[in-house]
């Protein structure tokens, strides 16, 4: 990747937008990402001014963390929205890096697989907050990995180890706290002896005062029904209680919240929305040969006493829970569009702000990997809240480390 393509990728310009911002036609941003011929002075520098401005301050945050397994950083939103700040980054999609790198500035390479770095290769910090890897241990993961005779949890050797990168980083750095996101059923996996596994690792092996994992549903925050188990931990015991952690009332917010309202309120984008009243582009309505197959599928199992079958959401709704396969057919989350229409899947815009992302959050890649992005995300405002009530518990501890190094 040369200067130009990762300037533009820090940047988050399409090729369109990079030839509107800089004045060069799209076939001058082609041929110079293509590294086909020299890049003109006056775009390299008039792009290194527009990633320069998007630096984030040089004051310091009230504390530093690391963001692990990062995907497209909503662990780093719920950090910094209490003032913490990101000095390292750790993610080995490039796609997601790709997202990640056009939203967040640092100024710094993002790292790519945990498992090839050393501990003592990353920054000092006072926080580490980490998604690892939930594959071996949900109910998806663990079924399809049982059809195809393969081992999962910890014996997973392609992913369930990660696990291992955590406590291995939480050894060498002894950071005040720690923040893990993983899905409901890591509970339950293995008849819960995985997740006792983590808890004595954590407790007993690295010496962590582990308050009981809770299971938070996002529908508290957003019109999502996703329940998440949230894991936290602080060097020393302190009096962090998840019963401080304030849910509103759940489904105080609807699908309305997010979609797309086609009346003109909103500004048209990209292949989102089209014309003055920004409606929806057509590409995302099912086709009748989609619609008729997941009709027949879901009455299919009806009729076997099964639950499966499509999700039809409507403006007073609240979904189902937002995956990684939703770019295969949308079939979890289906909005209606009237009696005799086909209904549609969300846009990437929609599926942001069902995570909890704002409206300036930049998505520089196709739908299909939008869609594997948002489906992998955490709900932001979820850990926002827990991160919250962690705060000062985290400003304590990493005084008393100060006071101590001091001395």
């Amino acid at each position: 990747m040369n200067e130009f393509e990762i300037l533009l990728q820090k940047a988050g310009y399409s090729v369109a937008e990079a030839a509107t911002q800089l004045g060069y036609s799209e076939g001058h941003i082609y041929r110079w990402k293509r590294g086909e011929e020299p890049v003109r002075e006056a775009a390299l520098k008039a792009l290194r001014l527009t990633v320069q401005g998007l630096q984030p301050s040089l004051r310091e945050g009230s504390f530093t963390f690391i963001d692990l397994f990062a995907g497209i950083g909503g662990l780093r939103r719920a950090m910094e929205s209490v003032g913490g700040r990101c000095v390292f980054t750790s993610e080995w999609d490039r796609f997601s890096q790709q997202t990640y790198d056009a939203n967040y500035s640092d100024n710094r390479p993002i790292a790519g697989d945990i498992s090839k770095i050393e501990a003592e290769d990353i920054p000092v910090h006072d926080v580490l907050v980490a998604g690892f890897p939930c594959q071996p241990f949900s109910i998806a993961g663990v079924s399809k990995k049982n059809a195809l005779g393969r081992a999962h949890g910890f014996d997973d050797e392609t992913q369930g180890t990660l696990f291992f990168d955590v406590l291995r980083i939480l050894k060498h750095h002894r950071p005040a706290a720690f923040m893990l996101e993983n899905v409901k059923n890591l509970r339950s996996h293995d008849k819960g002896r995985t997740f006792e596994v983590i808890m004595r690792k954590l407790r007993d092996e690295l010496g962590y005062f582990v308050p009981d994992p809770q299971v938070i549903d996002a529908a508290h925050f957003l019109p999502q029904h996703r329940e998440r188990v949230v894991i936290v931990g602080f060097r020393k015991e302190v009096p962090f209680n998840f019963d401080d952690v304030q849910l509103p009332q759940r489904g105080a917010l609807r699908m309305r919240d997010i979609l797309h309202p086609e009346n003109g309120s909103e500004d048209p984008e990209g292949h989102f929305t089209t014309g003055n009243d920004a409606t929806v582009n057509p590409k995302y309505i099912l086709s009748d040969k989609l619609w008729g197959y997941l009709q027949n599928y879901a009455a299919k199992h009806k009729a076997k006493g099964n639950g499966f079958g499509f999700g039809l959401v409507d403006g007073d709704s609240i979904s189902r829970t937002l995956s990684a396969r939703y770019y295969k057919d949308g079939s979890e989350i289906l909005v209606s569009r009237g009696v005799g229409k086909n209904p549609r899947k969300l846009t990437p815009r929609e599926c942001a702000r069902l995570m909890g992302y704002p409206e300036n959050f930049r998505i520089p890649v196709s739908d299909t990997q939008a869609y594997r992005q948002f489906g992998n995300s955490v709900a932001i405002p979820v850990f926002a809240e827990v991160a919250r009530v962690m705060a000062p518990h985290i400003h304590a501890l990493k005084g008393n480390q100060n006071r101590s190094e001091k001395l």
